[in-house]
Parts: C-alpha cells; sequence; structure tokens
C-alpha cells in the first residue's frame, strides 16, 4: 500500500464524526446569511419613504446605509477571530440575536437618530453572525464533494439574496411601509435561532487554549473602518478631497502597523501561516474584483431601470427576476466545476462569463428595451457570477484548519464587503465623469456613462480570471471516501 493512501485513510479515520444533520443545520445558516444579505439592498430602495417619514436629511441618508457599512466592514475580521476562540456556535446566536434586535428598533425607529444607531448595532451583528456561519459550515462538511457542495448553496443563495432585496424593496415600498424592511428580519432570525440549538453543532476550538491579541484586533478594525469610509466617501466627493484620502491613508497606517504587531507576537490574530496557501490568497484577492463588478452593476442597472426608463420601485425589483432565475443553473454548474475540476477552473469560467454578461450590458440605449437588452445580459451574468461566486469562497477556505476557520470566514467576507464599497467608489464615478465629459443630451448623456462603466467592468472581470489562470494553484478535489455518519 502507497503512503499517499496510507496518510489518506488516516485523514479519514482521525476525521470528527460527522453531524448527522448537517444538511438541516446548513439550511438554518444560509438562512440568516440570506437574511443578512438582503438587508444589504433592501434598505436603499426604502430611502426615499425614510426621508418623507422621519424627516431625515440627506446625510443622514447616508449614514443610515453607511454606518451599516462602516461597522460590518470594519468588525468581520475580529468577528471571525472571536468565533474562533468563544465558539463559532456561541457567536453566531449572539450575532443572529443582535441583528434582529437592532431590526426591531430600526423598525420602530421614532427618529433619525435611533434609525442610524440600531444601523450600527446591525453592522456589530453581521460581523459576528456572517463569519461563524461560515466557519461553522467549513467544519462541518469536512469532504471536498459536499463542501463543494455546502458553499455552492452558500454563495449562490447569497448572490440571489443580494437580488432578492431589490426585488423585495420595492413591493414592501409600494405595497405596505418602508418599517417592514427591516420587520420582515424579525420572524427569520427567531426561526433559526429555534432551530440552531437542536440542528447546529460546534467543532471545539483547535490548538489548546488562546487569548485574543488586543492590539492586533483594534489596529486591523480601526484600519478596516477608515479604508472602508474613504471609500464610502469617495462615492460622493472627490477622490482629491481630505476626506477621501485622508482616510485611506490613515487606514493604511493602521493596517500597516497590525502587519508589524502580528509579526511580532507570540499568539497574533492573523498568524503569518495564513498566507503560505496561494490559492487561498488568490481567492481572497480576485474576490475584491468579481464583487466590486457586482455591486456596481446592481445599482447601475436600478438606476437605469428608475431614471431612463422609468420604472417604479416594483417594477424595478421585478426587473430582475430572470437574473434570479438564471441564477439557479449557475450554482449546479459550479458545485460540478469544483468537484470535476477544482475551483481554480470554476472561476476562471465564472469570470470569464460575468465579463461577457458586462459586455451585453454595455449594448444598452437611452430608449431601453427590456427584453431585447436588459434579460439577456442579465441571465447571461446571473450565470457567471453564479459559478463563480460559490467557486471562490471554496478557494478561499481551501485547507483551513480548525484553528483559523472563522478568521479564514472572517477575510472573505471583509473582502467581499470591501469590493462591494471599492465597486460603488470607483464604478460609478467612473460612470458619473463619463457621462459629464460626454457632451450629449442629459438621458444620452447618463447612459453613456452607465455603458462605459460596464466595459470597465467587464475588464475588471478579465483582468481577475488571468491572474486566477496565472497565480492560483489547481487543486482537483480528491475522491477522498465520505466521512461515517
Amino acid at each position: 500500500m502507497s503512503t499517499v493512501e496510507n496518510r489518506s485513510r488516516e485523514r479519514v479515520s482521525n476525521a470528527p464524526e460527522a453531524n448527522p444533520r448537517r444538511w438541516q443545520a446548513l439550511a438554518v445558516l444560509a438562512l440568516v446569511q440570506f437574511m443578512i444579505v438582503i438587508d444589504n439592498t433592501i434598505v436603499n430602495i426604502a430611502l426615499p419613504s425614510i426621508r418623507n417619514d422621519l424627516g431625515t436629511s440627506q446625510a443622514g441618508l447616508a449614514w443610515v446605509v453607511n454606518g451599516y457599512l462602516l461597522t460590518a466592514g470594519g468588525l468581520l475580521l475580529l468577528g471571525g477571530r472571536v468565533a474562533d476562540l468563544l465558539g463559532r456556535k456561541k457567536i453566531f446566536v449572539v450575532g443572529t440575536a443582535i441583528f434582529a434586535i437592532a431590526s426591531l428598533t430600526s423598525g420602530s425607529a421614532w427618529n433619525s437618530e435611533v434609525l442610524i444607531v440600531s444601523r450600527f448595532l446591525q453592522g456589530v451583528g453581521e460581523a459576528l453572525a456572517s463569519p461563524a456561519a461560515l466557519a461553522l459550515i467549513v467544519l462541518m462538511f469536512t469532504t471536498p464533494k459536499e463542501r463543494a457542495k455546502a458553499l455552492g448553496i452558500w454563495g449562490g443563495l447569497a448572490g440571489i439574496g443580494a437580488t432578492v432585496g431589490v426585488l423585495l424593496s420595492g413591493v414592501i415600498v409600494d405595497l405596505a411601509n418602508w418599517r417592514w424592511v427591516f420587520f420582515i428580519n424579525l420572524p427569520v432570525a427567531a426561526i433559526a435561532l429555534a432551530l440552531c440549538a437542536k440542528l447546529v453543532h460546534d467543532a471545539p476550538a483547535e490548538g489548546g487554549k488562546r487569548k485574543l491579541d488586543v492590539p492586533g484586533g483594534l489596529l486591523v478594525t480601526g484600519g478596516l473602518i477608515l479604508v472602508v469610509n474613504g471609500l464610502l466617501r469617495a462615492a460622493e466627493h472627490p477622490w482629491g478631497s481630505f476626506g477621501v484620502w485622508g482616510s485611506f491613508i490613515a487606514g493604511f497606517v493602521l493596517l500597516g502597523l497590525f502587519a508589524v504587531v502580528e509579526s511580532r507576537t507570540a499568539d497574533p490574530m492573523m498568524p503569518l501561516r495564513f498566507f503560505a496557501n496561494r490559492t487561498r490568497v488568490s481567492a481572497n484577492v480576485t474576490t475584491i474584483l468579481l464583487t466590486s463588478a457586482m455591486a456596481a452593476m446592481f445599482f447601475i442597472v436600478t438606476l437605469y431601470v428608475q431614471q431612463v426608463l422609468g420604472y417604479s420601485p416594483l417594477q424595478s425589483g421585478l426587473a430582475y427576476i430572470p437574473f434570479c432565475i438564471a441564477f439557479m443553473p449557475g450554482m449546479i454548474v459550479s458545485t460540478q466545476l469544483v468537484t470535476r475540476f477544482g475551483p481554480k477552473t470554476a472561476i476562471i469560467v465564472g469570470f470569464v462569463v460575468s465579463a461577457a454578461g458586462m459586455l451585453l450590458l454595455a449594448r444598452i440605449d437611452a430608449q431601453g428595451s427590456f427584453w431585447g437588452q436588459l434579460v439577456p445580459a442579465t441571465v447571461v451574468l446571473a450565470f457567471g457570477l453564479a459559478i463563480g461566486l460559490p467557486a471562490l469562497q471554496n478557494a478561499a477556505l481551501h485547507e483551513l484548519s480548525g484553528a483559523d476557520a472563522g478568521l479564514g470566514s472572517g477575510v472573505q467576507t471583509s473582502v467581499q464587503q470591501l469590493g462591494s464599497a471599492l465597486g460603488l467608489a470607483v464604478l460609478t464615478t467612473i460612470a458619473l465623469n463619463h457621462a459629464t465629459a460626454s457632451g450629449l443630451p442629459q438621458n444620452e448623456a447618463i447612459v453613456s456613462g452607465y455603458r462605459f462603466a460596464f466595459v470597465i467592468a467587464a475588464i475588471v472581470l478579465a483582468v481577475g480570471a488571468g491572474l486566477v489562470a496565472a497565480f492560483m494553484q489547481k487543486v482537483k478535489a480528491p475522491e477522498t471516501p465520505a466521512v461515517p455518519v
């Protein structure tokens, strides 16, 4: 018998017993993540109603959105590491409960200040619940095929959630009240918390007793908050303004200090071994490219159908139904590609197909044709994103030990947030500047800017495919026997 076969059998025999209810547990974890992703997008269309009801200023409306993004983006990495130290299930429950309570106070807000503070608390809830949930999936599904399928479902639901958020927001704002944008989270969180106790099992922490690296945690949290703040400001102010570049410089200084502290700490928050895996690092880097293009696409398409085509909020939401439908087969193809050829092939295919979808979106015009222009483009784009996003998550969590599952999940969710903020800041600015410089009539100028942004997004995705091809290791999922249930 070969040494490789001996090691393979040893890994299987030493693997922890699989949770017999792991697929039901996945449904609970995915339900909470679906709720969180929906909440990320559902609020935007409700902003005019919030302004009219609470008398919120334009600056206040910006904080309703940015307060959430700042808190979640800054704390996700810390939340993932805290989950490793204190227990992923425990932190998942705490995060979900905080998110639910903050949703209740958001929907019940009697003034802008209460709503803004509640949105900050929602960000804290996401920063705790999301990386803990993803870490639990990594630990529950130990065989490559099962993990690929589980992460395919997880990543696919995240993409669908973003679309459903746009659709639901239009329905709720048109037919009910903006407060139900937040209240709908309550029954979802209640069901998830009730089922979690029975279905979700945690894995014990590895590596002996450890303590939280407080200096590292403060530095990385402060650095990420400042970088995200710079990106959010860049979406509304010139890049040369002090609020933008000052925030960037301060953020990168703190992140540099974080790297220095981590190299000298006995029990660092982010061990250097995390960066030793080329597949994991390249996946996290290219996730920024995919999520930046995806976030900008949602934002620009929503503006296009409302401002240029004159759709109502409800019609704008319904316009994303073809996108939702096309996402489903893409999830299935992603799982098949990952299990047969490894995540690298699936990621490249996903990026290339998504780039083609962006180029199709660049065909839109001021008159617009829903069936002739939007549907073909969004269907191709949804199919590509559904292939690439789950495969990226699979690669980003490649060969993570139980000791670092929360950390790896925190890094992956953090780069998704950074990518979204980067896409909104850069690509929307590109669209605006191009429209201003075009000299065309208003609607034609706006559409010209949107088309140019979609071409840039396609180039970004093509560059991402090239980076994956050049730097990511080819990892084929081995035919490892399933862990006995």
